[in-house]
């Protein structure tokens, strides 16, 4: 069972990709910080400053400018997609999946984890669009 959540920004491709694989830019809208680039068949570890939590992925597939696909907590796989939409418009998809359909708590997993990608997407958009850095504003 997968989870699929869409978010159209007004940029380039390539700038998007840019800023999930450069350490110097994913803690701009989504981690702290990232332990290095993001390549195929690296380990990856993500820190959370703010709530002192980190934790690893592992990179299984990238396709520059068009696909990032990574394992992480819990064996689930996340494929992030950057497909072209109007000029100078990126579509990005997050699609994760390995969620246990027979887990009576599937429901308010997959919330949790839709409205996780739903802000994170919302945190790229702003700073992709408008320079500004809304991460770890989140109140649960």
């Amino acid at each position: 069972m997968n989870n699929t959540t869409k978010m159209n920004i007004r940029k380039p491709a390539q700038e998007i990709f840019e800023a999930f694989v450069d350490p110097e830019k994913i803690g701009h809208f989504w981690f702290s910080s990232s332990s290095e680039r993001w390549s195929e068949g690296k380990m990856i570890t993500l820190r959370y400053e703010e709530y002192n939590a980190e934790g690893e992925i592992e990179i299984k597939e990238i396709l520059e400018n068009e696909k990032i696909v990574f394992e992480w907590a819990g064996g689930r796989m996340v494929t992030i997609s950057f497909l072209p939409s109007e000029q100078e418009s990126t579509i990005v998809e997050v699609s994760e999946e390995g969620f246990d359909e027979h887990d009576e708590n599937i429901i308010g997993q997959l919330v949790d984890n839709k409205e996780g990608w739903v802000y994170m997407l919302s945190c790229l958009k702003g700073y992709m669009e408008f320079g500004v850095n809304l991460r770890a504003g989140l109140v649960k």
